[in-house]
């Protein structure tokens, strides 16, 4: 009888094993494929400039996302969220025509020129019309 309990005593402690052992082995297998994901995903930094220099305050925006930068005084910024292949960079300033770049495998730094936006006024302002009030003199 007592090698019979200690038969199952060894039994008990190699089938623990194994289930410390597969768990373990599935825990790295998953923190793995963590990652590998990661490693697609990466920091994004740049330069916005136009046809002076740097371009301070443009706005940068991950495309379909509230997600965003803005440009520092010197035109650079670094994009808060890592980004993956595919995903496309919308750049944007007042009087500047928005431009957008799509992420690629190589994509680490991004510099980019804005050009200006033309915007054409149809017709011209009548000067020959004076201004006149609407209002009500108050007699005093």
């Amino acid at each position: 009888m007592n090698t019979q309990t200690l038969t199952q005593g060894k039994t008990l402690k190699t089938f623990g094993f194994v289930i410390v052992f597969m768990m373990t082995l599935f825990t790295v297998n998953t923190a793995f494929g963590q990652t590998t994901e990661a490693a697609q995903e990466r920091t994004i930094k740049g330069l916005v400039s136009n046809e002076d220099g740097p371009l301070p305050g443009a706005n940068i925006t991950l495309d379909a996302t509230r997600v965003g930068a803005v440009t520092d005084n010197e035109g650079k910024f670094t994009f808060p969220k890592k980004l993956k292949t595919g995903d496309v960079l919308v750049f944007s300033y007042l009087g500047y025509v928005t431009q957008k770049v799509a992420i690629t495998d190589k994509t680490s730094f991004i510099t980019l020129e804005l050009t200006p936006d033309m915007v054409e006024m149809i017709g011209a302002i009548d000067t020959n019309k004076p201004y006149k009030s609407k209002r009500k003199k108050n007699k005093l």
